[in-house]
């Protein structure tokens, strides 16, 4: 039996997604003959030629034809009058990220080879407030960072053309998202697969009637891992369905397992004929051994399909054999990368942040080091979720094997864990088996700011190869970490991230605003602790969250233990996850949402921090109440403990 696995559009342009990679390890492990390719990169090169971009000016002529000059929008306006600069490069510029044409970046360095749009606009905006801001980021020497960075606003402002005046369900990261993120009903999916294909989609048809001819599968599998890929894999399932109508179509992702918990629209079956809920191996496995005639149906895992009642009546019906326990983390094998276009992966440089950039920037392998979260106590999170809730971890001994494999394989040392939250026992015990087995590589990851993170710990992990973290600081008040269960409190955070950026490791903080009961008062002292932080040196990158209740996390079952009410949803027949909520304390979270945004955007361009917390906001705001200098006692009160 042959099963192809297909990541559709889009995810990052930098690195495959690592779902179809574990499972196509594990199926072969088990005797299968699985393949896999990447729709989402090849979906992203096939418009990014020249005479992609000659169909694409076509459309946008079309599309805006009415339009006077001065009408047309700005993206739109530059593209048409540059279109031959745009046509003649764009090759080039994808060569030239891919790694394949560096001696390019002395061209576009000079600012006169690539057309420059709007979104070049950042630098002079950036510029004006700090000066020659390329010249402070990448010196007389750093030519190829500055010549990405270039390339990749050029590439941001082709994207926008394509949204704004070919097809707006076009994002290089989320494309089609809003069709699909926490709606509870099917309808507008289902229009747009009934209609016209728009110009992506009808690549997109070709890249999978491509795939199907060349590995003649018996089941083709979807992982949905965001919002963003759902309308590109119900694509791929109707084009499949349009070979073969009889070929078996099976769905999950991390979408999935999320937000169609409560599916009930058998329209959805019109396209596929199984989903799959959370780990995927043993739901897969199991209906693969179905679809050979080796079990019932009754005994599919965690799996949707569609049935028919006594009265002849559809429905989908969820079928959970519980008795048939998950693969262990030590028996899912390393990931597969062959069939994967790796040397077709685009470095890009989206942000003058050393840290910041390494989400796109550079191939690396991803692998998770343990299943679920090892603390699973956060009162935001989706703690009752599968992916969360069972925690379950392979040895050091067993991760460095499978890292050394994923060496041999890709020739890549590079590696990003992939853990909702890296447990320091495991990481410990790994970073010392790296450097007992002598295993050089370049990691990181995401992990929690605690105590145990010591200075001594962290240049250990440092030495094995850890080069960044990111973890979340969330809110920067101690009252609400508390109500969020976070387990640690403002000068915990300071003095790990600060012993991290001591051992030369890249730190990245997760903040969020609008948490229930949050005040004005408490988001502008968060952000002054955030100020105090970076300029201390503790972490170099940070970014803004808007919180979201969620019906799977604790404040989504328990609303009244946080002082909110919920609103009540519409009926759910398709997605849900997202819920909103009244909160009594009636804080203008969008405006300062807004100001919070803009002023660590400045900071992790090093400017801003002599400015007073209100100079970020469109009006007054209450002083911040924290002292100036928390943070340097708090660092320098480590510093003294630990030299003890």
């Amino acid at each position: 039996m042959t099963v192809l696995l297909m990541t559709p559009p889009m995810t990052q342009l930098n690195t495959p997604y690592p779902a179809t990679a574990y499972l196509t390890g594990f199926l072969r492990s088990r005797g299968y003959k699985a393949v896999q390719r990447d729709p989402a990169i090849e979906l992203f090169l096939e418009m990014m030629t020249a005479p992609a971009l000659d169909i694409i000016r076509q459309h946008v002529e079309a599309n805006y034809e009415q339009f006077e000059d001065d009408e047309l929008p700005e993206v739109i306006f530059n593209f048409l009058a540059e279109f031959d600069r745009y046509q003649q490069t764009v090759e080039a510029a994808i060569r030239f990220l891919q790694g394949k044409d560096p001696s390019l970046a002395l061209r576009i360095n000079s600012r006169r080879f690539l057309p420059e749009g709007p979104a070049f606009d950042a630098i002079a905006q950036m510029e004006a407030v700090s000066g020659d801001v390329l010249k402070a980021a990448f010196g007389s020497l750093g030519v190829q960072d500055k010549a990405k960075y270039l390339t990749t606003l050029f590439i941001n402002d082709l994207s926008a053309v394509i949204t704004q005046g070919v097809d707006p369900y076009f994002e290089v990261s989320r494309y089609g998202e809003q069709l699909a993120a926490a709606n509870p009903s099917f309808d507008n999916l289902y229009d747009t697969l009934m209609g016209e294909p728009s110009f992506s989609a009808e690549i997109l048809e070709q890249l999978v009637e491509q795939y199907l001819e060349e590995t003649q599968p018996d089941v083709v599998a979807l992982t949905v891992p965001f919002p963003g890929n759902m309308l590109g894999a119900l694509r791929i399932a109707q084009t499949c369905k349009a070979v073969n109508p009889d070929l078996p179509v099976v769905m999950g992702g991390g979408f999935i397992n999320t937000e169609l918990r409560a599916l009930k629209d058998p329209r959805v079956f019109e396209f596929v004929d199984f989903i799959c809920l959370d780990d995927g191996e043993r739901p897969f496995l199991t209906l693969l051994e179905y679809l050979n005639g080796e079990r019932g149906v009754d005994e599919l895992v965690r799996t949707y399909f569609l049935a028919e009642d006594e009265d002849g009546e559809i429905f989908v019906h969820f079928n959970n054999n519980a008795e048939l326990h998950d693969i262990p983390q030590s028996d899912v094998g390393a990931p597969v990368y062959d069939g994967l276009p790796l040397g077709e992966y685009l470095s890009l440089c989206e942000m003058l942040n050393p840290m910041h950039r390494i989400w796109s920037d550079g191939r690396w392998n991803k692998l998770t080091i343990a299943h679920g979260c090892y603390w699973r106590k956060c009162s935001f999170c989706d703690v009752s979720l599968d992916y969360i809730d069972r925690y379950d971890a392979a040895s050091a001994d067993v991760l460095v094997d499978r890292i050394e494999q994923l060496i041999e394989e890709t020739g890549e040392t590079g590696f990003h864990f992939v853990d909702e939250a890296l447990p320091p026992k495991l990481l410990f015990a790994l970073a010392t088996r790296l450097i007992e087995r002598k295993v050089m590589i370049s990691w990181w990851g995401n992990i929690r700011f605690e105590k145990t993170f010591t200075p001594e710990r962290c240049q250990l992990l440092a030495d094995s190869g850890c080069i960044a973290v990111s973890g979340g600081l969330e809110v920067a008040s101690d009252r609400l970490l508390k109500l969020m269960k976070k387990g640690v409190s403002v000068e915990q955070v300071a003095r790990v991230t600060k012993a991290f950026s001591d051992a030369g490791v890249l730190v990245h903080a997760y903040l969020m605003y609008g948490f229930p009961t949050q005040t004005e008062q408490e988001t502008v002292d968060s952000l002054e602790m955030v100020r105090q932080l970076m300029q201390e040196g503790c972490f170099q990158s940070a970014f803004w969250h808007r919180f979201v209740a969620t019906v799977h996390s604790p404040i989504g079952m328990n609303p009244e233990e946080y002082g909110i009410t919920l609103v009540e949803p519409d009926e759910i027949l398709f997605a849900e996850n997202d819920v909103d909520f009244i909160d009594p304390t009636g804080t203008d979270h969008d405006m300062l949402g807004a100001g919070l945004r803009k002023a660590v955007y400045n900071y992790m361009h090093g400017v801003g921090y002599e400015e007073p917390m209100g100079f970020w906001f469109e009006r007054p705001v209450a002083d911040t109440g924290i002292p100036r200098d928390l943070v340097a006692k708090a660092v320098n009160n480590f510093i003294v403990i630990s030299n003890d």
